[in-house]
């Protein structure tokens, strides 16, 4: 599996959130979930899954658009990581990370 990567991006660019704690206890217990204004759907034209945040619509590759949609705020990273293929932990918690901190994920 790549690592997981946001595509083309429309719209100003957000500023960063201020991220929780970060690091192995941190990963460990954090229910990832999508923040109240970010919305994640499919555009059948473009056959692509989208992440629609304020001001700006981000295209996610395969892999993030799988990560993103198993943010529901019931499973930790843990079981997200679980839930996808062998070897790919350290990806997961980077891009979980990196999309907390544009303010997409809380």
């Amino acid at each position: 599996m790549t690592e997981p990567t946001t595509g083309q991006t429309t719209g100003p660019a957000a500023e960063p959130a201020t991220a929780p704690t970060t690091g192995p206890t941190a990963a460990a217990t954090w229910r990832p979930v999508l923040s109240r204004a970010a919305m994640l759907r499919h555009d059948p034209v473009r056959q692509a899954d989208l992440l629609i945040v304020p001001e700006r619509i981000v295209v996610l590759n395969e892999e993030a658009a799988a990560i993103v949609g198993l943010c529901d705020g019931r499973r930790t990273v843990a079981d997200i990581v679980a839930e996808l293929p062998e070897g790919v932990a350290d990806d997961v918690v980077e891009f979980l990370d990196r999309v907390r901190a544009e303010g997409w994920v809380r």
